[in-house]
């Protein structure tokens, strides 16, 4: 028998003020689109663990998690296929803007000013605006 399972993703929120942390998708899909930084979870990583991970790689800042958000399991979320994303707010500890892995820029955008997001990530901003206020 072969099973056919979502894959495990994470995403991170960062606030800064009355502005949002995104990243420019150097690869597709949505190639050149504006996404929340994160990806996929390694074997044998855990969820936090990996949040702060792909945060790293894509953005350059060392974060600690302030709280989860939620989890976004809908099955047409991502084209590739099934995947289930666990999405925390972040708290920058360390470090200097610098896109990377993935990323091809990131940047801080205002909340009233936000670019076409990729996946379902515009749903994700507007629960984490919610939760803020």
């Amino acid at each position: 028998m072969t099973y056919k399972n979502p894959k495990p993703t994470v995403d991170g929120i960062i606030f800064k003020e009355s502005q949002i942390l995104l990243i420019q998708r150097k690869n597709p899909p949505f190639k050149g689109c504006w996404a929340l930084p994160g990806g996929f979870i390694e074997y044998g990583e855990a969820c936090e663990q990996a949040v702060k991970r792909e945060i790293y790689e894509e953005t350059g800042y060392v974060t600690s998690i302030a709280s989860l958000l939620g989890v976004y399991s809908d099955p047409e979320r991502d084209p590739r296929g099934h995947t289930i994303s666990v999405v925390y707010l972040l708290t920058i500890e360390s470090g200097e803007l610098n896109a990377g892995d993935d990323a091809a820029s990131a940047k801080f955008f205002k909340l009233d000013q936000l670019p076409e997001l990729a996946f379902d990530h515009a749903d994700i901003i507007a629960d984490a605006q919610k939760k803020r206020r």
